[in-house]
């Protein structure tokens, strides 16, 4: 599982992978678990809700399927394909909230995220994904109890408002080295916020001024060969505007990582992966002493 967290195996943290051994190696081995609400279908698959144990103590464990599910029944033609890996679907997003408020006052939640944010198809939109959403923040806001939010590989878009820290006091924010955190990822932020800086570079390429110099000063081309460098000129431009947005995302990603979110707040502490379980089991033991120490009244 180790090549899941390897920079060398695994870039970017772009790789998917099965959710459901990284949660079983963070579990009592001689507890074994019990997975939730099986049965909701239709992009609730991407959402993993188990009751286990960990350090002896009961927990609701929930992690984000980070590899695309596929899609059976009926599907709408403005839809998704698959369920896509690292992406919270209507369903989805309710079985989450369900999940937390289920467990409010009874036992920690811990959640495993590798979450892009949700998805924003006009499908989702029309069955409810933003009041769902929110019920995952409702649900925040309202938990009594001890939230451990863990980012195992990218954590971006309407998930990093939902689980902030700023919701709830009891939530307890932590990344795994090399782990990416920010309100929008390298990708998008390249296409949707850095559009101009993508059209600069693309200009100012050596290939891209050299044709276009080309183009403007044989006078001697006949309207066929002015059409096709035309055309090759487009395509070119297309596919530097490509390598741009590529570039301009990896410089994005290289800034927003998770020591920066640290380093403003937004997460407690980076950790390496194998640290993890004896992390969470001493803040669940510390947590446990403060509570009995201040009696079911509290302080």
């Amino acid at each position: 599982m180790g090549e899941i967290f390897d920079d060398g195996a695994n870039p970017g943290r772009k790789r998917p992978f099965a959710m459901r051994p990284v949660m079983q190696a963070l579990i009592d081995q001689d507890g074994g678990w019990l997975e939730r609400w099986t049965d909701m279908a239709g992009g609730a698959e991407t959402a993993i809700v188990w009751d286990a144990h960990l350090g002896g103590h009961a927990i609701c464990l929930i992690g984000i399927e980070s590899r695309n599910v596929l899609r059976f029944g009926e599907q709408a033609n403005e839809g998704p394909n698959e369920w896509t890996g690292g992406t919270l679907f209507p369903l989805s997003s309710k079985k989450v909230a369900r999940a937390i408020n289920a467990a409010s006052g009874n036992r920690p939640v811990i959640v495993l995220a590798n979450l892009s944010g949700f998805d924003g198809s006009p499908e989702s939109m029309r069955k409810l994904q933003l009041e769902y959403g929110a019920e995952i923040a409702r649900a925040v806001v309202n938990f009594v109890g001890p939230i451990l939010f863990v980012v195992v590989s990218r954590y971006h878009g309407g998930a990093y408002v939902v689980f902030s820290r700023a919701l709830n006091r009891g939530l307890y924010a932590v990344a795994f080295e090399g782990a990416f955190a920010s309100v929008i990822g390298g990708v998008p932020a390249a296409t949707v916020i850095f559009g101009r800086e993508v059209q600069s570079r693309t200009d100012m390429d050596p290939r891209v001024t050299a044709l276009r110099e080309h183009l403007k000063s044989d006078s001697d081309l006949s309207p066929a060969e002015t059409a096709e460098l035309r055309n090759r000129l487009e395509r070119l431009i297309a596919e530097v505007a490509a390598e741009k947005q590529s570039e301009i995302a990896r410089e994005f990603d290289a800034t927003h990582t998770a020591e920066r979110a640290c380093a403003v707040g937004s997460l407690d502490a980076v950790v390496s992966p194998r640290h993890l379980r004896r992390l969470l089991i001493e803040r669940l033991d510390s947590l446990a002493q403060t509570s009995h120490s201040q009696g079911p009244e509290g302080p």
